[in-house]
């Protein structure tokens, strides 16, 4: 694996968004994974949307080309670090994105999210520039 890909991505690819079907579609398949903290955000807003049996099935259909990281106790470690680290200096930044940060430095991945100003803040993390 390559890509951690944050939950914006995800939502743009569902949506049909043209230039980030593009992008996903131009990053190696096998390469590809997201977090268990992007699935669960995800699922939320297929539960609260306004035709959850249609989200579903596009979901399930990203799926198929991208592997779900688990967390485990090394992630919540380095969490729980990271956190620290982010308080002390005054930068916090929400729990979820810390969490899919953590799951990205584990891992050795690049995330690809548009989100670069929370994300930046996280040292060592690198983060995909779209072209």
């Amino acid at each position: 694996m390559t890509y951690l890909v944050d939950s914006d991505y995800v939502v743009d690819w569902l949506t049909g968004r043209p230039e980030v079907v593009v992008l996903l579609a131009a990053l190696p398949r096998k390469g590809l994974a997201i977090s268990l903290i992007t699935y669960g955000e995800i699922y939320e807003g297929i539960y609260r949307g306004r035709d959850p049996q249609s989200s579903e099935r596009r979901f399930r259909e990203f799926l198929r080309f991208v592997n779900v990281l688990p967390l485990s106790r090394m992630i919540m470690r380095r969490f729980a670090r990271l956190r620290g680290d982010l308080r002390r200096t005054g930068e916090l930044i929400g729990d979820a994105d810390t969490l899919i940060a953590a799951t990205a430095l584990h891992h050795q991945l690049t995330l690809v999210t548009r989100n670069q100003r929370h994300f930046a803040r996280i040292p060592a993390l690198e983060l995909y520039r779209a072209p």
